[in-house]
């Protein structure tokens, strides 16, 4: 039997991950999360997929709001070009989808062999914690079936 090894660079490749899912709701603070999801992960064998679902409204056909979705879907585009530019190893696939966002996060992460997501957040206020159970990492957090990882 090999003796483990305790040095920095043996933990650091104990905690690589193979695919990572960033979704982003198109803010800034999903640099954040790229980035930390660009530290997690080695550039010659793992992905990172940048995902954003733009949430449909229900009670509506969808061709009825066509021209506002695509106005959605242009601009949910080119930030998230934007932002996956910023990776320095330039390994991002951009992914749209339409739906529900909580509920499309994570089938897309079981679907997709997702092995951890990073989401960015905000901070909750201890005083009103019961206010921040609807949102989406909330959510996201207790559906997922792989880690999930919360970026402030």
């Amino acid at each position: 039997m090999k003796p483990r090894t305790s040095s920095k660079s043996s933990a650091k490749s104990i905690l690589r991950f193979h695919h990572v899912l960033v979704p982003t709701d198109l803010t800034e603070r999903t640099e954040k999360a790229l980035d930390l999801a660009d530290k997690l992960t080695v550039a010659d064998t793992s992905r990172i997929t940048l995902m954003h679902v733009i949430e449909t409204i229900e009670g509506m056909q969808f061709d009825e709001l066509k021209p506002f979705y695509d106005r959605l879907e242009r601009k949910a585009r080119t930030t998230m070009t934007r932002f996956a530019r910023q990776v320095p190893s330039m390994r991002v696939k951009n992914v749209l989808i339409y739906g529900r966002r909580a509920e499309e996060i994570v089938k897309f992460a079981a679907a997709n062999d997702v092995d951890l997501i990073i989401l960015a957040s905000h901070r909750v206020n201890p005083s009103k914690v019961n206010r921040d159970w609807g949102t989406i990492s909330y959510k996201v957090g207790l559906l997922a079936q792989c880690p999930v990882l919360l970026v402030k």
